[in-house]
């Protein structure tokens, strides 16, 4: 389930026709371009059907099907390298830039949500329906947490791999080590309701609104990939999850008891590796039809349909390069952000360069 869930607190404004509406987006200073930047980290579909784009660097792109509006740090936005993006129920567009935070716009303006400036919070951890979630920036220690009112800036409860991380490493011996192990690589919600988070060394953690359970990467089957960290997560039509890497995938069981404990799984057979050998994935989907999409750094994109598996190369020129992100719109298409290469969409039987 994508995290692209709604905020609460807000009424509903004024239905603007798409003419007044791209006046309005002109207004707040969007510049009109004719070509998206080729690093593209993000696609975003909001529900006016319009495009965004999140790049690696160089802000934002708003496509309408006619325009691409372009919006940087000049036009408000809180930083130009975009990490997420997403829409409340009113549609207010939210991309969470690393690091400088989060930006909200309402269709004229782009303003920056603040957290209050102290140090994370164990206390204000909440779960509800309509809660945005945003990853922190690199070292931050955080993940944000954003209730339609109050930008909430959240800390994990301490665990003992994770402070064993720093009495390994402390910052008196290692001053260039700027991440921390609780810092987080993506966030998922599953068909529960419960929140999901991939961490950069510590595996994965899940909050189901009351308590906090972990499994880490040695339970979850990184094994060499340890060091990649969880990039993605995905439930399977069965509410089954798979973590990154396919060889397994795993039943969740409930929590048994608050506070912070381990995650109870069961490892179950998944992709078999001696007949398909599948790279660690870096982003996932589930289309209509509930078969996995499973996209990866070089070696393009991957369909599970519970049995088989298909390989869709993303290349250019023949050659592969280096995949971002997958993301599947309210009309079932698919596309890729690449590294260098723009956004590749799947035209029923490959990807193919998107060209607005």
């Amino acid at each position: 389930m994508a995290l692209a869930s709604a905020c609460s607190a807000q009424s509903t404004p004024p239905t603007e026709d798409a003419a007044s509406k791209q006046q309005a987006y002109l207004a707040a200073g969007g510049t009109a371009v004719t070509a998206l930047d080729p690093q593209v980290n993000v696609v975003f579909q909001a529900k006016d059907q319009t495009l965004w784009f999140g790049s690696y660097g160089q802000g934002v792109y708003r496509y309408d099907g006619k325009t691409i509006l372009h919006f940087t740090t000049e036009h408000g936005l809180a930083g130009n390298y975009v990490r997420a993006i997403q829409e409340d129920r009113v549609g207010n567009i939210y991309v969470c830039s690393d690091p400088e935070g989060i930006s909200r716009f309402d269709g004229h303006v782009f303003r920056t949500l603040r957290a209050a400036e102290t140090e994370p919070s164990e206390s204000e951890w909440g779960l509800e329906p309509d809660d945005l979630w945003f990853p922190g920036g690199n070292d931050s220690r955080a993940v944000y947490r954003y209730d339609g009112e109050t930008l909430h800036r959240l800390a994990f409860p301490k665990t003992k791999a994770g402070e064993d991380h720093y009495a390994k490493f402390p910052r008196s011996q290692y001053p260039a080590m700027k991440y921390s192990p609780y810092d987080v690589y993506t966030i998922f919600k599953d068909s529960n309701g419960h929140v999901w988070f991939g961490t950069a060394t510590l595996g994965v953690c899940r909050y189901d609104g009351k308590s906090f359970a972990w499994a880490d990467n040695t339970e979850i089957g990184l094994g060499a990939n340890g060091n990649f960290g969880v990039r993605s997560i995905i439930e399977d039509p069965d509410g089954k999850f798979w973590f990154t890497t396919t060889s397994n995938r795993y039943d969740a069981q409930p929590s048994t008891t608050p506070g912070t404990g381990e995650l109870s799984l069961r490892k179950e057979p998944g992709i078999d590796p001696a007949k398909d050998s599948i790279q660690a994935f870096v982003s996932s989907v589930k289309d209509k039809n509930g078969h996995l999409w499973l996209a990866t750094l070089g070696d393009g994109v991957w369909r599970y349909d519970g049995k088989e598996v298909t390989h869709y190369p993303v290349t250019d020129d023949g050659k592969p390069f280096w995949v971002y992100s997958i993301y599947q719109d309210a009309q079932g298409g698919l596309w890729v952000g690449t590294q260098g290469h723009g956004v590749y969409k799947f035209n029923g039987k490959s990807f193919e360069k998107f060209e607005p």
